[in-house]
């Protein structure tokens, strides 16, 4: 039987394909360094969990989580506090993690046709979920030669019959993140524009180097009825399998979203609800986010200076997210491992099959110049991974 036209266009995730061949290795006896995938090494805090198991106790089973209203005035809190952006709690919608936010918001957005400047490199699924939408997506080129950062006028350039501006940062996969004088000028050229911005900050709190993080729709009061801000728990919280997301934004956009929803998930589980409104009210959430910070951090620091050490390997610093993006391409045409590599995806083939680290190749963010991988791991794992990759590289 034959598939949608829509879906045939849509590919498995490089980052789940990666991990799971890891995983076939790590079956097979092998010892495996994953710096594939994007998840926290921490356990979610004692304390989420503890909310959780209350609302369990308390018969948060049902369809109708008696948290849900809860949740959405404590985000519209939350944001106005220290995000600076005013919203009504209807304009706020839970979802099933950060990713299902996104994908019903371009689904509620976006027309067949209709084109979406997304920075590159990108989140691998942005653009999956336009082609899913009927969309045209239109990248907007930042390589390491330009610290992975798009400029005012490239937004200009591109912005006529552009629909939407997808923003990341900090970025998943270059863990770049803008300066606030660099965002306010990205936002004056948005402002030239009819651009609608979608602000994905899953991020924001795990940021390094002294860097502020600043929202979009804080940039101008004329950007809070142009930008939809996307967040969640997974990240900040070490609570990736807890699917916990939102979206917060113009309330006909979001009104949009919550009736997709009605016919697709309907609302997350009350008992994960109640885990998200003590991650966000009570004073232990700040203070295990800064300890993850903090580790974070170092690793971060360290990984970078490592791989920046190693031959043919230029890596810019990460100022946010767990992640480094190494250009690797003086390597293109050498023989590594018995692979003759040729491109980011070879790099990482040579690497996990030569040296037993899994890497994400940069192919799936739109740079095949470049290698992801996540620091996301113990600091033990780091050296052992980047001492079997530097032997391999010598």
């Amino acid at each position: 039987m034959s598939l949608s036209a829509r879906i045939s266009q849509v590919g498995a995730s490089a980052t789940i394909a990666v991990t799971r061949r890891a995983a076939q290795l790590k079956a097979a006896g092998e010892d495996v360094v994953a710096f594939a995938a994007g998840e926290p090494d921490f356990d979610t805090p004692q304390f989420i969990k503890d909310a959780a198991k209350a609302a369990l106790d308390a018969g948060d089973t049902k369809y109708t989580a008696r948290q849900g209203a809860k949740l959405q005035q404590v985000i519209a809190e939350k944001l106005a506090r220290e995000n600076q952006i005013t919203v009504a709690p209807e304009q706020v919608l839970c979802t099933f993690g950060g990713k299902h936010a996104i994908y019903d918001a371009v689904q509620c957005v976006v027309d067949p046709g209709d084109k979406v400047l997304i920075p590159s490199p990108y989140w691998v699924s942005y653009p999956e979920m336009v082609k899913l939408a009927g969309g045209e997506n239109v990248y907007l080129h930042a390589g390491v030669e330009q610290n992975f950062k798009i400029t005012p006028q490239q937004i200009l350039d591109h912005a006529k019959g552009a629909k939407v501006l997808m923003m990341n940062y900090p970025s998943n996969p270059t863990s770049v993140t803008y300066t606030p004088e660099e965002l306010h000028a990205l936002a004056e050229a948005v402002l030239k524009t009819d651009l609608l911005v979608f602000s994905d900050e899953i991020y924001e709190k795990l940021v390094y180097g002294g860097t502020k993080f600043v929202s979009f729709a804080a940039l101008d009061a004329r950007l809070a009825e142009r930008t939809v801000t996307f967040n969640g728990l997974s990240k900040t919280y070490a609570m990736t399998g807890w699917r916990l997301g939102w979206a917060a934004g113009p309330k006909n956009i979001i009104t949009a979203m919550r009736n997709l929803m009605s016919h697709e998930t309907t609302d997350p589980a009350g008992f994960v609800v109640a885990g998200g409104v003590a991650a966000y009210t009570d004073p232990r959430g700040d203070e295990a986010v800064e300890a993850m910070r903090q580790e974070f951090e170092k690793r971060g620091k360290h990984m970078a200076a490592r791989l920046n050490a190693m031959p043919g390997l230029r890596c810019v610093e990460p100022t946010g997210a767990f992640y480094c993006f190494p250009n690797v391409q003086s390597h293109f045409g050498k023989t590594i491992a018995g692979v003759k590599v040729t491109d980011s995806m070879t790099f990482t083939q040579a690497v996990l099959e030569g040296g037993k680290v899994a890497l994400v190749p940069g192919v799936a963010f739109g740079d095949d110049s470049c290698v992801r991988l996540s620091f996301a791991t113990s600091m033990q794992q780091i050296d052992k991974g980047l001492d079997r990759i530097e032997q391999l590289l010598k």
